[in-house]
């Protein structure tokens, strides 16, 4: 029997000078998990990683095999690995088991089958270790199975009817039967009198033969058309429902047919000819023909077009393919759910973070880079900011060859809210800080399973990829911290949160008056942020001019810096001196908000920002949250989609009316979102109930083709990847910084023949729309104000009618007074009316 090794003493490395010794993760002791449910409670099930299985010896297929599937491991080695690398240990799950255990060599076997759950269990007793080495004999179980078969054999009695004895159920059927008699109580009080109920039916006779006619009508209006007999519950009528178990089988009918075609047996076969030819006098006669030369002159232009349709066209295109697609791909077309593929959660770090971006990397397949932020609000960070100060801000890589420990940890001064790969160079990495800086991170001299990149500026964009997820991974190597090459200017930078970044395309840069140029060397080397504090700023890495005309003793002053031996000098003239290059405030515009950018959206025909303060050219208030997400498609440059709030919307450029697509609000809140890499139609949008939503544009349009659960709080970040034609993958991040990644199903991620054509009509179609309904709101626009205008002429007119009349009833009533007052004073006799004239003579 082969004994463990004990595991080799490593020599504790020495402490670099400013850093302090890592603490080791305190983990609480758990109660062993065992399979007493599956009756065999000293088995206890384990996961030993590459690291443990080398120090103890126990390597699968090397140490234990499927002809030796067991290793017997001294108790003092496991002791000492808990003291070695405590919480970490692999064995710290059964810590108070081999403490316990009283012998001193521990039964470890490997469960290549997965039979308990893991790739290894442990046997936590002597009797179960004595049990698996000395198994019983098959002889005996035999003969012990022998005793327990009976030796009467059964023999089939049929059963025996018997007489059929009365229990009282006719009496009670007696009982409840209605009967047509009398029955008198014996106090001859009350008396109980049954009858039949007789209908009678009439009709008049003359109908009795006369023709029907059959119309309809409405019977809420006509009297007496419809009867309503709405349920009542009667007491009288209540029945119990019993329950039966019935058992029943149904077989369907099989048939057996048989069918034979005929078989055409292949048979080779040849001929041999030879070609007829002209002889010389037929010849002759042909080129003088003509009705030969008339023929040729006919049929020449359509040969001419038929050779220049045979240039453009491809021939041997197969056209049958185009009718369907295409069968030989990977996966299953009926299946539409996402599946769990690997998840990575830093163990080591038991702080309570978030994952606040994804970012995949450029060329290397498998490896995948996330930053990591406390989950705190601004006042808890403003009250803990003295503590945030001890624990380190991170940005993880992770590798699908090693789920459990992170291939590198870049060190940032503060929380990294977003960061990215540069395109030009992959080595180089810019992100932005809670706190308002950027930090730049060359990861060149640790990229070891890149093929070594020239430094300088040459640098090729052409990296050959290798396939990490296929290499076996390192477990001597411990996870390399990589601290920050620059960080910029904390006085003249962003004064909030940088919530996006972006490298500007090698293509185009712009100079410190905001104008746009040609970048003639090819690589990128401008970034372009945006905060909360309502600037966007743009930055340049290369060294500033301003730089070369100092004087002599400032430079040898930053000269004499010393540079510490781990930190790259790739960016040393940027470091806390980093100045924007251009800084963009954006205006209120006509309202009093402020306006913050929290993402961009950059087009590489289409930059034309300006160093001077601009109005917005259009507001639109459409979501009814923060907006988190603007993407441009990858199949459409002028189309852009939006997330914020409770809804989403897909924006076409140059179409100020409106967004194309508005969704209606959604059951809970999204919190991110991001396009389809293959399909023109669909894009993924993460909710803050751990769901995410898939919509379909060829599906439909007002609601998501399917939801699916991911995780159970909500969706930070959201980041698909193509690894190759026939699989795709797509990164989730949740707000307790586990990191999902989930294998996109082939009807996800082929489209079909025509989806880009589809959609792209789509597009037109609601643009089409838009500009129909803007139409018509100019149309009935102006047929309001033709209204108003006939309004207000009718309003004049009225007027002028009730003041021509207003004077007139005065004009009666004042004559009307007067009248009164010359009968009133002549009866009085003030006045003398003479009868043949019109004169009046006052008394």
């Amino acid at each position: 029997m082969q004994r463990a090794m004990a595991p080799k003493p490593q020599r504790k490395k020495p402490l670099k000078r400013g850093k302090t010794k890592p603490t080791l993760p305190v983990r609480e002791e758990e109660e062993p998990l065992n399979m007493e449910s599956m009756g065999h409670p000293e088995i206890y099930p384990l996961v030993l990683t590459t690291m443990t299985q080398e120090i103890f010896d126990c390597r699968v297929d090397e140490d234990v095999t499927d002809d030796q599937p067991y290793k017997l491991i001294r108790k003092e080695d496991i002791l000492a690995d808990f003291e070695h690398r405590a919480a970490v240990s692999d064995f710290y799950p059964v810590k108070k088991i081999v403490q316990e255990y009283p012998g001193d060599e521990l039964l470890l076997v490997y469960d290549k089958d997965f039979k308990y759950g893991l790739n290894f269990y442990l046997i936590g007793t002597e009797e179960g270790k004595e049990s698996y080495l000395n198994p019983p004999e098959a002889p005996e179980e035999q003969e012990e199975y022998k005793e327990y078969i009976p030796e009467d054999i059964y023999i089939y009695k049929p059963p025996v009817s018997k007489p059929w004895v009365s229990l009282g159920s006719e009496k009670e059927i007696e009982e409840e039967s209605v009967k047509e008699s009398t029955k008198q109580t014996k106090d001859h009080c009350l008396r109980w009198m049954f009858w039949k109920v007789t209908y009678m039916i009439s009709r008049k006779r003359s109908d009795f033969g006369a023709s029907v006619k059959f119309s309809d009508q409405n019977a809420s209006t006509v009297k007496d058309a419809y009867i309503e007999c709405t349920a009542y519950p009667d007491k009288n009528f209540t029945l119990k429902q019993l329950e039966r178990d019935v058992g029943m089988q149904a077989v369907p009918q099989i048939r057996d047919t048989s069918t034979q075609t005929r078989w055409a047996y292949p048979k080779n076969a040849t001929t041999q000819y030879y070609p007829r030819e002209f002889s010389e006098e037929e010849k002759d006669t042909l080129g003088q023909s003509k009705t030969l030369t008339e023929f040729l002159n006919n049929v020449s232009i359509s040969v001419e077009i038929a050779l220049q349709q045979n240039e453009i066209m491809n021939t041997f295109v197969d056209d049958w393919k185009s009718l369907a697609e295409e069968e030989g791909t990977f996966g299953d077309k009926t299946d539409t759910h996402l599946k769990e593929y690997q998840s990575f959660t830093d163990l080591h770090n038991l702080a309570e973070k978030m994952i606040t971006c994804i970012c995949w990397h450029p060329v290397v397949c498998g490896l995948i880079a996330v930053s990591v932020a406390v989950r705190l609000s601004f006042e808890e960070r403003v009250h803990f900011s003295g503590k945030l100060l001890l624990q380190p801000s991170l940005i993880l890589f992770w590798s699908f060859s090693d789920p459990i420990h992170p291939q590198l940890m870049l060190e940032s001064p503060d929380d990294i809210f977003c960061f990215k790969f540069c395109p030009s160079d992959p080595n180089i990495i810019a992100g932005g800080c809670m706190n308002g800086q950027i930090v730049m991170w060359d990861i060149t001299a640790h990229a070891d399973r890149i093929e070594n990149i020239k430094a300088g500026g040459n640098r090729s964009k052409k990296v050959t990829l290798k396939p990490m997820f296929l290499l076996e991974p390192d477990s001597n190597k411990e996870a390399m911290y990589i601290r920050q090459c620059a960080v910029s200017s904390i006085e003249n930078g962003h004064r909030k949160v940088i919530t996006d970044i972006h490298w500007l395309p090698d293509t185009f840069e712009i100079n410190r008056l905001g104008s746009v140029f040609e970048n003639r060397s090819g690589i990128s080397c401008q970034l372009v942020t945006c905060s909360a504090d309502c600037t966007i700023c743009f930055w340049d890495i290369r060294p500033q001019k301003a730089l070369s005309s100092q004087p002599p003793a400032e430079k040898k002053k930053e000269e004499s810096i010393e540079i510490p031996f781990d930190l790259p000098s790739t960016f040393l003239h940027l470091d806390l001196s980093w100045k924007p290059l251009s800084k963009i405030r954006l205006s209120k515009g006509e309202t009093t908000l402020d306006h913050c950018p929290t993402k961009l959206s950059l087009g590489e025909d289409n930059l034309l920002y300006k160093a001077q303060a601009k109005k917005p050219v259009s507001l639109y208030s459409v979501h009814d949250g923060a907006v988190h997400t603007v993407q441009r498609s990858p199949f459409y440059e002028d189309i852009i989609l939006t997330i914020g709030g409770w809804n989403v919307a897909i924006w076409k450029e140059g179409v100020t009316t409106g967004p194309l697509l508005q969704s209606s609000c959604a059951p809970k809140r999204y919190t991110s979102g991001h396009w389809s890499l293959t399909r023109p139609g669909l894009f993924y949008v993460g909710r803050e109930d751990g769901s995410i939503d898939i919509w379909d544009l060829l599906e439909k349009t007002h609601e998501p083709a399917q939801s699916q659960n991911i995780c159970i709080t909500a969706i930070t970040c959201v980041k698909p990847w193509a690894f190759s034609a026939k699989q795709q993958l797509i990164a989730i991040a949740d707000y307790y910084g586990t990191l999902h990644i989930l294998e996109i199903p082939w009807t996800l991620s082929h489209p079909s023949s025509n989806e880009a054509s589809s959609i792209s009509h789509y597009f037109e179609r609601e643009v089409k729309h838009l500009e129909y309904v803007e139409q018509r709101k100019k149309i009935r626009e102006q047929e309001k104000k033709e209204m108003d205008l006939e309004l207000e002429k009718k309003k004049i007119k009225t007027y002028q009618k009730s003041k021509e009349r207003l004077e007139t009833e005065l004009k009666a009533d004042y004559d009307d007074y007067l009248e009164l007052e010359k009968s009133t004073l002549v009866r009085l006799g003030l006045i003398k009316v003479e009868e043949t004239g019109s004169h009046v003579e006052m008394m």
